[in-house]
Parts: C-alpha cells; structure tokens; sequence
C-alpha cells in the first residue's frame, strides 16, 4: 500500500462521510484514516518548520476535526460502544489509551444496533 493510496481512502472517508456517525467502520478503515492523517499532519509540520510559522498543520487538525470524531464514533459502532463513549479521552493519560485499545478490538461479526458487519 503506497502513501498516495492511503491519503486517497482518507480523502474518500472525509469527502464521503465528512460527518455520518451512522452505521460502523471497520479497522482497516479507521487505521487507515489515522496514517494518512498523521502522515499529512507530518509533512505540514515540516513546511511549518520550514516556512517557521506552524499555521497549516493547525489548520489541517481543525479541519479534520469533526470527521475524526465522525470516524471514530463508526468505529467504536463496529464494537457495539456508542459514539459518546470518545469522552473517556478526556481523561488524562489513560483515557487516551483505553480509547486506542477499544478501537484496536476487532469488530463484532454479526449485525448489531448500529448496522450490518463491515466484514
């Protein structure tokens, strides 16, 4: 999988579910929003660096805001969890973590309350 085809599935999350929380993504679908995210946020750190205002990967994490949490409450769907349960992240250190454990879980096989399997 090269780097273009991860920010073309992002951009593919993004444009064609900028804000469903309906139904459920997979984890592929998820961690492969994450990476191009985070690749892309990389490379605008470097040209903030290199310009030295960090102004546009601000902006990228502001304007990816909702279709992070968008993305997150589908794949926390995928587990039967319901989308608000991204709240725990506000607890310090650990909130994060389990948050990352749940979403790492495996989804559930059969249909649930929030749609078919993605499987």
């Amino acid at each position: 999988m090269t780097v273009q085809s991860l920010v073309d599935n992002a951009k593919k999350i993004v444009t064609d579910k900028y804000l469903c929380v309906n139904g459920r993504a997979g984890r592929a679908e998820f961690w492969q929003f994450v990476l191009a995210v985070f690749i892309v946020n990389f490379l605008l750190g470097i040209v903030d660096s290199v310009i030295g205002i960090r102004v546009l990967s601000g902006l990228f994490l502001l304007a990816i805001l909702l279709p992070s949490l968008a993305c997150t409450a589908r794949r926390l769907h995928d587990i039967g969890k319901s989308g608000w349960l991204q709240l725990i992240s506000l607890i310090p250190l650990f909130g994060v973590i389990i948050l990352l454990v749940l979403c790492a879980k495996p989804g559930d096989e059969a249909a649930n309350q929030y749609g078919a399997s993605v499987k």
